[in-house]
């Protein structure tokens, strides 16, 4: 079965993401458990550029292959790593209905930061801490999650300017 130019679209952009998560995991974190998430710049311009539908076959590429490369797969990382991610593009889908003046890729990124980590934390809290209580380390949590999904969002909006004509600034 020949592969189609979207397949290849996947790819290409899955593999992208893949090389971020990949260079990431290469950087020392200051706080563990927290990472800036630079290939969730890539599912944005993805969801911009071609739609929810894609973004989420880039990024569910991107959880399973770099859980393998990383010899993650099925371990708790994989399954935080992915909760979260499903998390993200659920939230995705619902925010591209809110009006874009107020929720841009800026919001959108910052939306999903915060429902990656807070899904993360409701999973370790459920299953691998249970009685745990992580409710004093959620205000470290939430404030690292704004700044990397406003990082994120501000790089996202920064390429999508410079799109090609037509392109800019639609909403998915």
């Amino acid at each position: 079965m020949p592969a189609s130019p979207e397949d290849r679209r996947v790819a290409g952009l899955a593999a992208a993401a893949l090389g971020l998560t990949l260079a990431e995991a290469a950087i020392p974190l200051p706080i563990p458990g927290v990472k800036p998430g630079l290939a969730n710049i890539v599912t944005l311009l993805v969801l911009y550029r071609h739609g929810w539908r894609m973004a989420a076959w880039v990024a569910g590429l991107r959880i399973v292959a770099g859980a393998l490369a990383l010899g993650q797969f099925l371990t708790p990382a994989f399954v935080l790593s992915l909760s979260g991610g499903v998390m993200s593009l659920l939230t995705l889908a619902w925010a591209m209905h809110l009006p874009r003046r107020w929720f841009g890729p800026v919001g959108l990124s910052v939306l999903a930061a915060l429902a990656h980590i807070g899904t993360q934390l409701l999973v370790v809290d459920l299953w691998l801490m249970p009685g745990g209580s992580l409710m004093a380390l959620m205000p470290l949590f939430l404030t690292a999650a704004l700044i990397t999904g406003l990082g994120n969002g501000l790089a996202t909006a920064h390429l999508l300017r410079h799109d090609a004509p037509g392109q800019e600034g639609s909403h998915p």
